[in-house]
């Protein structure tokens, strides 16, 4: 398995020694690639490391979060073990001011090669916000990056995913818990977040809250998957079941480690504070419409369930269609897409992984970057994949290391290499797979609040 991983992955180019001379500090001694680590902050402040194996192969990979944690992942294990050198920075300085953690990782790669020297491959990855942060890495700094391999990102861009996030929050807000808050999140998170949890744990008991709470799934475009309260992953639910999927929203929404409905209230809170407002708006939606652009299986899952409640869902419908509406701050839109939006116009080869199940980074916004890309007239620079996982970010190493190793091979050939979900499967269990590699054939959702529309 050694070497089929190292073939995967490596460079195609001699492999380098690198050792303590070149300005790292020999670390993790259990490590079969003897590597060393540098370390040190950037001019803001934010911390960033990089783990290197002894006999480097000249390829770096460059995430945000990698900076405190990352040396220890199994990631990037299998990646010191092919030769390829990991690090990045911590969001701990940044937090939700996207363009500043964008640039850090130009920064972070520049300190790298002081230390190491020139690296011959270097390629943007991270996953959930590190994700949305490598792809930005690939429109923005496409002269010191080769490629980008963002995960798990909301790479609808930053205005548009809290515009989805707002439709959400709003709808429940509007029938199942009037009076808990949407944008204006108190100081006190947690206390938002429980009550949250409670009216909506509260409406699951009732087939109207059931109902209501599968209509704002759907408006949302959240997956009808989740994991349950005690982080136990469900099987996916059949698409012909009402109430299973219904019940996998709920999930979506307020189950697992990280419910929807909690990280609403703490991110929302967060980045309102960065951008000085609000960037988030309502005004001008029309929710019957975006009902009537929902998943199929979802939306026809919320006509059974209305009328098993004996609701008439047009009723609601007028209801939300009157609400008044959430208008945004346009200084602080225009401070949030700073940030970044996302434009398509691809300079070097990006490679994506999302999963079906993801309830924080929803798996629509990837058809929005998708046509983006197509617009822009880069498709042949853009290859998206898919697994089937719930919940956010939950692939395994190996599935992660697939699709390093498959951009590898497009760097190294410069063209790319089957990324059919077969392909995909065969290159994890090539490395070592467990549990068995998830990817599947996937076409997601068209995204129903793209920014600029």
């Amino acid at each position: 398995m050694a070497v089929a991983s190292a073939t995967a992955l490596g460079s195609g180019t001699a492999a380098a020694s690198v050792g303590p001379s070149s300005g790292g500090t020999p670390c993790l001694p259990d490590s079969p690639a003897h590597p060393s680590c540098v370390s040190g902050t950037l001019a803001d402040g934010t911390p960033y490391e990089f783990v290197v194996p002894a006999r480097w192969n000249g390829t770096v990979v460059v995430a945000l979060d990698f900076a405190g944690t990352g040396r220890n992942e199994p990631l990037t294990a299998r990646l010191l073990a092919d030769g390829v050198a990991r690090g990045g920075t911590s969001r701990a300085i940044t937090g939700w001011d996207i363009r500043s953690a964008i640039d850090n990782q130009a920064e972070a790669l520049a300190r790298f090669e002081q230390a190491y020297g020139r690296a011959r491959k270097a390629i943007a990855s991270g996953t959930s916000m590190g994700g949305f942060v490598a792809a930005g890495v690939a429109q923005v700094h496409p002269h010191a990056f080769d490629a980008a391999v963002p995960m798990c990102g909301g790479l609808g861009g930053s205005v548009a995913q809290w515009n989805q996030k707002l439709d959400t929050v709003f709808v429940l807000e509007r029938l199942v818990a009037p009076g808990l808050p949407v944008i204006d999140i108190p100081e006190d998170v947690e206390s938002a977040r429980k009550a949250w949890i409670d009216a909506l744990a509260a409406a699951q008991q009732t087939p109207e809250g059931r109902a209501r709470i599968a209509l704002a799934a759907a408006i949302g475009q959240l997956p009808a998957w989740g994991r349950n309260p005690d982080g136990s992953t469900p099987p996916p639910p059949d698409s012909r079941d009402a109430d299973a999927l219904e019940q996998g929203a709920y999930l979506a929404l307020s189950g697992g480690p990280l419910p929807y409905i909690g990280q609403a209230m703490s991110s929302r809170r967060q980045i309102m504070a960065v951008v000085g407002g609000n960037p988030s708006w309502n005004t001008g939606v029309d929710y019957a419409k975006q009902l009537r652009l929902a998943d199929p299986a979802l939306r026809r899952a919320v006509g059974d369930l209305y009328r098993a409640a004996g609701l008439e869902l047009a009723d609601d419908l007028r209801n939300l269609s009157a609400a008044p509406r959430i208008a945004a701050d346009p200084g602080a839109v225009e401070r949030f897409a700073r940030g970044i939006v996302l434009d398509g116009e691809l300079r070097i080869p990006v490679l994506t992984l999302s999963g079906t199940g993801d309830q924080i980074s929803t798996v629509a916004q990837q058809q929005s970057y998708g046509e983006k890309v197509r617009r822009a007239g880069a498709n042949s620079l853009l290859r998206q994949t898919y697994t089937e996982t719930v919940g956010h970010c939950d692939f395994s190493p190996a599935e992660q290391q697939a699709a390093l190793a498959t951009m590898l091979e497009r760097l190294r050939t410069g063209h790319w290499p089957a990324t059919s979900a077969p392909a995909m499967n065969a290159r994890a269990a090539a490395l070592a797979a467990d549990p068995a590699p998830r990817y599947v054939p996937f076409t997601p959702p068209r995204f129903n609040r793209p920014y600029p529309g």
